[in-house]
């Protein structure tokens, strides 16, 4: 069965406190569903506290991370700070995790960037310990990575059993920890590293492993896709590129034919969460007016 569409918007660029919160205001004046912020250091706002302040400033919209890097805290820690957010946000809060976006981040702040197998290990311990923090009184973990002792579960998320979980991969084994474990997948593209070339597989293969790993539980996920490429040429919102980052190529497409792929997508392939960045959320407002809860 077809999920209804949700949208979000990715940013977390705003220079002021009220930039911020016009921002969030904004979001959901035009129907946005959530608001995401990535947890990078090339990122003007820490997650945290600006999504606390962006839920403090609406009523409907929520908020979560794009995604957090489990190497930069303890999952028990981590998941302290969302049960926190979720309570103090009345039950509207995401959790995005990931295993590392690449390098540079981990170099600026002096970490290892071990191996991708490495790194995937701790996510998996961390998604176990993080679920026991949401859903027992105490958690006890001892794991290759992590150990935890009789650490009271507190405070308690408004969302039950826990607040969902995103997890966003291009590899088999990462996705199907997602399938198994997350609430909301979104299958990537991969990219190459310099001096590599790409080794990547369709869309479609990487939904069949999700399949396949998630079994019966499939049919409860909510598969995710970014449409950074669209640009809506009948909207004279202009798109704004992303800050300091490199151009992103446009596709240019008019609502109707933007509504139309959206639809063939999700009739397709599952997506019906949609991200969009937030230099597109203005351009793209006609279309989450066509699609968003249908």
């Amino acid at each position: 069965m077809l999920k209804p569409f949700r949208f979000s918007v990715v940013g977390g660029n705003s220079q002021s406190r009220m930039a911020w919160i016009n921002f969030a205001r904004r979001a959901e004046e035009l129907g946005y569903d959530s608001l995401l912020l990535p947890d990078r250091t090339q990122m003007k706002l820490a997650p945290f506290a600006a999504l606390a302040v962006a839920a403090a400033a609406t009523t409907t919209l929520r908020v979560g991370s794009y995604v957090f890097c489990n190497d930069y805290r303890h999952p028990a820690l981590l998941a302290k700070e969302v049960a926190t957010l979720d309570l103090l946000s009345e039950g509207r809060f995401e959790l995005g995790i990931g295993a590392g976006a690449g390098a540079n981040d981990y170099r600026q702040l002096g970490l290892p960037f071990e191996a991708a197998g490495t790194r995937v290990g701790r996510v998996e311990e961390a998604i176990t310990i993080i679920k026991q923090f949401f859903t027992e009184e105490r958690v006890n973990f001892s794991g290759k990575y992590y150990t935890v002792v009789d650490l009271p579960g507190l405070p308690r998320p408004v969302q039950r059993p826990h607040p969902p979980i995103f997890i966003g991969s291009a590899s088999q084994r990462m996705l199907s920890i997602a399938a198994r474990q997350a609430n909301i997948v979104s299958p990537t593209a991969r990219f190459a590293r310099p001096g590599e070339a790409i080794n990547d597989v369709p869309l479609e293969q990487k939904i069949a492993w999700v399949r396949e790993a998630a079994g019966e539980r499939f049919a409860q996920l909510e598969l995710s896709q970014a449409a950074y490429q669209l640009s809506i040429s009948d909207n004279p919102a202009e798109v704004v590129p992303p800050d300091g980052a490199p151009p992103i190529p446009r596709k240019a497409m008019s609502t109707e034919q933007a509504v139309e792929y959206l639809l063939a997508q999700r009739e397709q392939l599952g997506f019906s969460y949609i991200q969009v960045y937030d230099g597109q959320m203005e351009n793209f407002a006609p279309v989450v007016a066509r699609l968003r809860g249908k």
